[in-house]
């Protein structure tokens, strides 16, 4: 598979570095071919504009100066967001690539007269996320994961019908120590090596 690693943090040499690198570790061990897009070291604006909210609808105009990540994302078999957890959520940036390239005409298309929306990522048969978090497990799950929600529920809805999923976090990440975090990677590295 092709496989789109979506990867959002600002220090290069974080632990979420650290599990990029094992989800590709993995897919490689599993002869699929990884591509990252490091949206720090990209420099990707997550700020969706008034000229592009005007221009949301209407495949012709949006998307502008993004096409690259919209080539991306059609040309991908799987797509795997790397990312901590902030606030029991993703990370702005990593919200505003998805409201910025995940738009009408790449991802979906509107129905007309407010029905119901037709997804347009059938190429996408793998959705996953991998992260860090400072909170307890069960604490994570009282709060309601929304970042797992919007990814695996909502995001996925827009790809293949049976798009498999794949959620693994790494938890208490304050007071985690190295054997944990080595465990961890680990585990990224043994999932991803079984992928079929």
């Amino acid at each position: 598979m092709r496989v789109l690693v979506v990867y959002c943090h600002p220090k290069p040499d974080s632990f979420v570095a650290a599990m990029r690198d094992a989800v590709v570790d993995g897919l490689n061990q599993a002869g699929h071919e990884p591509q990252v897009v490091d949206l720090y070291a990209e420099d990707f604006d997550p700020r969706f504009g008034a000229h592009e909210h005007a221009a949301y609808d209407n495949p012709e105009e949006n998307g502008k100066g993004l096409e690259h990540y919209a080539e991306q994302l059609r040309a991908a078999d799987g797509v795997v967001f790397v990312f901590p957890t902030w606030w029991y959520d993703m990370p702005a940036m990593l919200k505003g690539w998805l409201d910025r390239v995940w738009v009408p005409g790449v991802a979906f298309d509107l129905g007309e007269g407010g029905k119901r929306i037709r997804p347009r990522l059938q190429n996408v048969r793998l959705m996953a996320g991998v992260t860090s978090c400072g909170a307890p497990w069960w604490w994570s799950k009282l709060v309601g994961e929304p970042h797992r929600r919007i990814l695996l529920r909502g995001m996925r809805a827009l790809c293949a019908a049976d798009c498999k999923q794949m959620w693994l976090g790494c938890y208490q990440m304050d007071g985690s120590t190295r054997k944990k975090r080595e465990a961890y990677l680990a585990t990224i590295r043994r999932r991803f090596a079984r992928l079929a």
